[in-house]
């Protein structure tokens, strides 16, 4: 393998590391939330096909529009985010006005940003964590103080950088990406009919109805 190619190799599994390991854990803890016991929503097989259906193309207009056709062809001098496409925006603006709106709109779009930082890692872990009373209900008392836990590690482990973090994270997610997909085709396989979720009607039908917790799949998107 060439050095252009190894360094490819690296960026993209440091990417999927850092950035697509939510994707894959998103999608989880949404319908766990979707079908929850406050939500009222019957497990029905028209239910899980809406909420399947909308949490599909919440993630590919999210991600593939937002971020394939606009964020990445926006970047500013190689840099993303909020702030920096904040700056590379107000750059082509002249007028005083809407340099002004532009900035509040950045500094909202922050806000969302850090209150999302603090809500996400706390659901995703403790929703995995919360696995553990599947196996015996005695590890129940266990889930928070081992969820805090995982999260001061993983904050600690944060500080040395997004770089060590994706090298890290990257070889896990792609393990926990294979691991999905082979049980999605495995169930598939069992029930085909949920294909039929492709299908964007069922998705309008159902946000129509009742499908606010579906957002939850692309908070952090």
């Amino acid at each position: 393998m060439s050095q252009p190619s190894k360094g490819l190799a690296a960026l993209t599994l440091g990417a999927i590391g850092v950035v697509y390991g939510d994707i894959g854990t998103s999608p989880l803890y949404t319908v766990k939330e979707i079908f929850g016991e406050s939500t009222g929503i019957a497990l029905t097989h028209a239910n899980i096909l809406g909420a399947v259906s909308a949490i599909f193309w919440a993630l590919m207009f999210v991600v593939s529009l937002k971020y394939v056709m606009l964020v990445l062809r926006a970047d500013n001098k190689g840099e993303g985010g909020i702030m920096a496409l904040l700056a590379l925006a107000s750059s082509s603006v002249h007028q005083h006005r809407a340099k002004t709106v532009l900035f509040g709109l950045g500094v909202f779009g922050a806000a969302l940003f850090y209150g999302d930082s603090i809500l996400t890692p706390a659901i995703s872990v403790l929703s995995a964590v919360e696995g553990l009373s599947l196996i015996t209900p005695k590890l129940t008392p266990y889930i928070l103080p081992l969820s805090i836990a995982i999260l001061i590690g993983l904050f600690f482990f944060q500080k040395k950088g997004t770089d060590q973090v994706g090298k890290l994270f990257g070889p896990i997610i792609v393990i926990w990406f294979l691991t999905l997909g082979t049980i999605g085709v495995w169930h598939i396989i069992k029930m085909p009919s949920i294909l039929l979720a492709v299908n964007p009607l069922y998705a309008l039908q159902f946000l129509a109805d009742r499908g606010a917790g579906v957002f939850l799949a692309v908070e952090l998107y």
